[in-house]
């Protein structure tokens, strides 16, 4: 069996999505989802001028030794753009080879270690009062996770907090990049309110997660763990950026809150240091920008080896495809925490047909062979790419900041 066709699909059905197509001589063919936020014509570039023509000819269910030779063999090794065409690559191949065993991919896997997957809803407003109604309709839908996130007073526009009523978060809506304010001193004295109203609301069984988008410095950090320890969060996530590892081990010396890390991480040597100094308890990097399955295996091993477990990224800039192979990576890796849960636009879920299911707060994988995910190509081509950025964040003062 030979590869015999490899091409990219781009379509926008709400937001862009980047999938491959890789198909073999036999007609088999596997899908991955190559979509990197903001930079997806730059994965499909990558993708078209450099790994498309080496794959043509190799034999798919190599799958070991094609991710090497994509990783090894570029020499420029790592970040967003390679990993995520490595990934997309790996995903395509895993679900040929589980076609091939006529198997669901987690039995590919090792089997099942759980019936279902705990997932967590977003749950936002404009103000603390709002965002608790976003949580009572979500605990009313069988969600035991929220992650909350609501307005700050004095910040106009906040991270994870839709703009407009009625909308969804959804932050690249714009051709060029928004530029948006942001105050640390506004954030650390009013979020811990938000914590403490939903404990008051909705007791202490609620498994409660916040997103903190890399704004704060470690000492910061350390503030905002040390003050919300009597809200047990599930954690805290990306509380600090995480080029400088040894931040972390500040914020661990000062709470108890568990940390979680790694969205924007795309390889196992991002998370080495944190992982062997046992500084975080949750990896988030998802399988789609972290080299796919084969590659967050040993992530997930090496996480495991320290008690730290996987939260995968989820959100909606993730295809489908990317979603489809996480509930079978959940349902199998024995280290499993929780899967974030945005859920798709109809006219994704169109796009993009899927066999795992949702339910009472948990997804549900699906038992046909592959990630059981494909696509609907001429589906696709009715919406066509558009270009669309990630924000910005500058202090009252005009200085840029993390986003």
């Amino acid at each position: 069996m030979k590869i015999e066709q490899a091409y990219t699909i781009v379509t926008s059905p709400g937001r862009n999505f980047v999938t491959l197509k890789v198909v073999t001589d036999e007609g088999v063919y596997g899908i991955g989802d190559a979509t990197l936020n903001g930079r997806e014509m730059a994965v499909v570039a990558y993708l078209e001028e450099h790994v498309i023509p080496a794959l043509i000819g190799r034999d798919p269910q190599r799958i070991e030794d094609i991710w090497h030779y994509l990783y090894r063999g570029a020499y420029w090794r790592r970040g967003p753009v390679t990993m995520s065409a490595i990934a997309a690559v790996d995903l395509a191949l895993w679900d040929i080879k589980a076609k091939l065993a006529g198997m669901p991919l987690y039995q590919l896997l090792g089997g099942k270690s759980r019936e279902r997957v705990m997932t967590y809803a977003h749950c936002t407003g404009k103000d603390i009062d709002a965002c608790l109604e976003e949580v009572k309709a979500h605990v009313a839908l069988g969600y035991r996770a929220v992650r909350v996130q609501a307005g700050i007073p004095g910040i106009p526009t906040i991270y994870g907090v839709a703009k407009r009523e009625g909308e969804r978060y959804e932050p690249a809506d714009a051709e060029l990049p928004a530029e948006h304010v942001w105050s640390t001193e506004k954030y650390l004295n009013h979020v811990p309110k938000l914590f403490a109203a939903v404990r008051e609301h909705f007791g202490d069984d609620l498994h409660v997660l916040h997103d903190v988008h890399h704004r704060l410095t470690p000492i910061e950090a350390a503030r905002l763990g040390k003050a919300v320890e009597p809200y047990h969060l599930f954690w805290l996530e990306d509380c600090v950026p995480a080029e400088n590892q040894e931040g972390f081990r500040l914020i661990r010396q000062h709470t108890t809150t568990p940390l979680a890390v790694g969205e924007v991480f795309n390889s196992i040597h991002d998370y080495r240091e944190l992982l062997e100094n046992q500084w975080i308890d949750y990896i988030r990097m998802p399988l789609s920008h972290g080299g796919g399955i084969t590659h967050m295996r040993r992530v997930a091993d090496l996480a495991g080896l320290y008690h730290v477990r996987t939260g995968f990224h989820g959100p909606t800039d993730l295809s489908p495809v990317c979603l489809g192979a996480a509930v079978h990576f959940d349902t199998w890796v024995p280290n499993f925490g929780i899967q974030e849960h945005m859920p798709h636009t109809e006219e994704t879920d169109a796009v993009f047909p899927h066999d795992y299911c949702f339910e009472d707060g948990h997804f549900i994988v699906g038992e046909a062979p592959g990630h059981g995910v494909d696509i609907d190509e001429a589906l696709a081509k009715q919406y066509p790419y558009k270009r669309a950025s990630l924000p910005v964040n500058r202090l009252e003062d005009g200085t840029l900041w993390h986003w």
